[in-house]
């Protein structure tokens, strides 16, 4: 957890955000005893990309014509 006081927040803003977007905390002190946190914000849709990673794998005939009698199916026929 960093600590810093009002003057150093407002110029090392840019800074401060870095280190909260990586997950630490800063806290901003008014002479010395602590007023605000900044914490890094949860997203809301909770999704991460690649947890899947390797489960699937893509066929080298995935976009291969479908055969006769699959698009038979979808024409209704």
């Amino acid at each position: 957890m960093t600590k810093v006081n009002i003057h150093q927040a407002k110029t090392h803003l840019s800074r401060l955000l870095q280190k909260v977007e990586m997950g630490e905390e800063v806290v901003i002190a008014r002479a010395g005893k602590p007023i605000a946190r900044l914490v890094r914000l949860e997203t809301e849709s909770g999704r991460r990309f690649g947890v899947d990673e390797g489960v699937f794998t893509v066929p080298d005939d995935f976009d291969a014509p479908l055969p006769d009698d699959v698009l038979r199916l979808f024409h209704g026929a």
